[in-house]
């Protein structure tokens, strides 16, 4: 499914040294299983399917939930987008098929286990856990429909297009007239006239007007009571039979409703995460791997973006976001040495600590423990200023660590960039 578009407008950029990189927000992604069983819940068209999560369990969901079927849809499943056109490491093509029921079995361990690489997945691919089994729908139109946060409005924005099942992207630049937005206003939610914007939007020709017009409703509802940050189907599509079906969705959900989302929340995968990340949400350290080979340690988002756009500035390249806060405790910065040195593209650790609420000692004592529990076989640019930064210095020092310290974060930047690549 394609969810380019999508990406670029819920995702937030950072500028280093004058470009424009994609950094994703902290949001919940679950299944597409997962989705179409809360969509369900919602009263929203959705095809029956049923998971799997091993070959032997196959036979039985067949002969229990589509004993009459004569052909079903085998869906891998990983958090990605992209899983149609992918392509199996054992050599499959194809994370989606549509076979014969007989055949179900074979297909379905072929995908289980194994690891899926899709364009949004990255050479390494995903392990594919789970396999849905779904009706096969006679689909007679195929449109786009999402939902997601506009920030010049400051709400929610309903887009729509009435072709679908395609990159929303191509479409977008080629056919831009045919995608439509509707903005709903966050107080008033969505009115009769809106959902019926939507519906001529996506110009459905068999299915009912109204009924239509109360699927769009129910979606909204979903978005607001389930904390969604994004709802997207592609294909939303009508069968032959009229009915408006959300035939493949993805969801994510803001982080910062888990206190009263614990159902939702309870769905994540973290198997499908990156295990960096999920190691540094435990420590309560915010983290974001990217690909470049100097790992970054810093207090403060605006100080940590300021050192990836110096890094840039120098000829390196940042290999994370990492943000230890202005409360990291010694632990914490151990944690986060463990994170950096578990990437192996990591050539070099450049620390940049602004001493403010968090004290150069602390991270000091952070960063001398971290090497008695992790081998630093990496070079380590420590600058420091602040609160208690004599004493940090003096820790540092007395350590006996062949760190490289530097006066400021240019000094620092250059000396990272230059042991990176000696």
């Amino acid at each position: 499914m394609a969810r380019g578009l999508m990406n670029k407008l819920v995702s937030r950029t950072i500028s280093i040294a004058g470009k424009w990189q994609q950094q994703q927000l902290r949001r919940l992604n679950i299944h597409e299983y997962q989705g179409a069983e809360l969509m369900g819940k919602h009263g929203i068209n959705v095809p029956k399917g049923v998971t799997v999560s091993s070959v032997g369990e196959v036979k039985k969901a067949i002969q229990e939930v589509f004993p009459n079927e004569k052909e079903l849809v085998v869906k891998s499943q990983i958090l990605a987008g992209g899983r149609g056109l992918g392509t199996f490491q054992s050599g499959l093509k194809g994370g989606v098929h549509i076979v014969k029921a007989d055949e179900v079995e074979a297909i379905a361990g072929k995908m289980l286990g194994q690891i899926l690489v899709t364009k949004q997945t990255g050479p390494q691919g995903k392990v594919v856990g789970k396999v849905y089994l779904c009706e096969k729908l006679s689909l007679a139109n195929e449109m786009y429909f999402a939902i997601t946060l506009d920030r010049t409005t400051a709400g929610p924005i309903i887009i729509a297009c009435k072709k679908g099942g395609t990159s929303i992207e191509d479409l977008a630049e080629k056919f831009p007239d045919m995608i439509i937005k509707v903005s709903i206003d966050v107080f008033k939610g969505i009115t009769d006239e809106d959902a019926a914007k939507v519906v001529d939007g996506l110009a459905p020709k068999l299915a009912d007007r109204n009924d239509s017009i109360e699927q769009v409703k129910k979606l909204y509802k979903l978005f607001c009571e389930c904390d969604c940050t994004m709802l997207e189907i592609n294909p939303i599509a009508e069968t032959s039979d009229g009915q408006l079906v959300a035939a493949d969705a993805k969801l994510n959900f803001d982080d910062n409703a888990a206190f009263r989302q614990k159902e939702i929340f309870a769905l994540r995968d973290s198997s499908q995460e990156d295990p960096r990340e999920v190691a540094a949400a435990k420590a309560d350290l915010n983290y974001i791997g990217l690909d470049g080979e100097i790992g970054c340690m810093v207090n403060g988002a605006g100080l940590a973006m300021a050192t990836m756009d110096i890094i840039k500035l120098h000829g390196g390249t940042p290999a994370n976001f990492l943000d230890v806060g202005g409360n990291a405790s010694e632990g914490q910065v151990v944690e986060a040495f463990k994170i950096l040195t578990s990437d192996d593209k990591v050539r070099a650790i450049l620390v940049n600590i602004f001493g403010g609420i968090m004290k150069c000692d602390i991270i000091a004592s952070g960063i001398v423990n971290a090497a008695k529990h992790v081998q630093l076989k990496v070079p380590v640019v420590v600058r420091l200023e602040g609160t208690n930064v004599d004493q940090g210095k003096r820790i540092l020092k007395e350590s006996g660590m062949a760190l490289i310290t530097a006066e400021d974060l240019d000094d620092a930047a250059e000396k990272a960039v230059k042991a990176s690549s000696s």
